[in-house]
């Protein structure tokens, strides 16, 4: 939906009207929903083909939309299936490319400007493209969508698209279970030193699990072995921008806050108030976590129970 908006706001600058395209699956109600959100037209390819991301497919796919609807801009999710088609489209359109925008971009003439984050969000730059196509994917969390009234006029598209141009064969599927994929969580609660040792983690899975969330950790707590790896985030692990972070005995070095800092709302909870954390944080409570986690624990319950 934020890509989506996105557009819709591209579009408004130039004088002209977004259209979305949807691939596969997806009820009436879903696509004329985009209209909340500014989108004028939706192209439906219906194809149940088109369910599971193909980069290749959907790169030619995309193409012949961009074409049919004669769009000068595309805008994309900065997300895996978008970092995987945004360069292939560049290609396949000849249009310049600018992943990660972190605001709406500003026209001067056929020159498109972009801001996005550089030196592991320590720094922002501005990019500009002055092709006759230009292909833009967004951060998500980077805006909030403003939503309207409106509806979008769908419209049925029926690409020209072959079996032989779907490249990927899925031979079996395991899905993770028990856990929510820390890269796909909207919901992270992370910990760090202050929680003194592995055999106190449990607190921190509860949360977790009462908030559905997926559970993360600083770099020195992978280091020495209090929680696996691919639970570390920062600027030498994951890099993820939930919608809530809550980071629970982090002090918050630079090098951690540059692999969550596009979260959406960041909590902190430490017993030291001049932590580097409080100051990228939206909220924040100083205190001892031993007290205020199996608090917070009981409360969320209780939440729970009355809604």
């Amino acid at each position: 939906m934020e890509a989506a908006y996105y557009g819709s706001k591209v579009a408004e600058s130039l004088g002209t009207d977004s259209v979305a395209l949807v691939l596969g699956t997806a009820t009436a109600d879903v696509l004329s929903a985009l209209g909340q959100v500014g989108v004028k037209k939706v192209l439906h390819a219906d194809d149940v083909r088109f369910d599971r991301f193909d980069s290749k497919a959907y790169t030619k796919v995309v193409a012949e939309a961009v074409n049919t609807a004669g769009a000068n801009v595309v805008v994309l999710s900065f997300n895996q299936n978008g970092k995987l088609l945004g360069a292939r489209l560049s290609v396949k359109l000849k249009a310049g490319y600018v992943p990660g925008a972190v605001a709406l971009p500003t026209f001067s003439g056929n020159t498109l400007l972009v801001t996005k984050n550089v030196f592991s969000g320590k720094a922002s730059a501005q990019y500009q493209t002055s092709t006759d196509k230009k292909v833009i994917s967004v951060n998500p969390n980077s805006l909030s969508p403003i939503k309207g009234t409106g509806t979008a006029a769908v419209e049925a598209f029926k690409p020209t698209i072959a079996d032989s141009d779907f490249s990927i064969t899925v031979k079996s599927t395991d899905k993770v279970t028990g856990k929510i994929p820390l890269s796909e969580a909207e919901i992270v609660v992370s910990a760090g030193r202050g929680m003194k040792g592995p055999e106190n983690w449990g607190m921190i899975e509860e949360l977790a699990k009462e908030m559905g969330a997926a559970t993360a950790c600083s770099r020195p707590v992978a280091d020495v072995d209090w929680r696996p790896h691919y639970e570390h985030v920062g600027q030498t692990g994951l890099t993820i921008r939930p919608n809530l972070y809550i980071a629970i005995g982090i002090s918050g070095a630079i090098q951690h806050l540059a692999g969550v800092n596009g979260s959406k709302v960041i909590v902190v909870i430490n017993t030291d108030p001049e932590a580097p954390f409080f100051k990228a944080a939206d909220y924040g409570i100083v205190g001892d976590l031993f007290q205020v986690v199996p608090k917070l624990i009981e409360e969320y319950k209780k939440f729970k129970a009355a809604h």
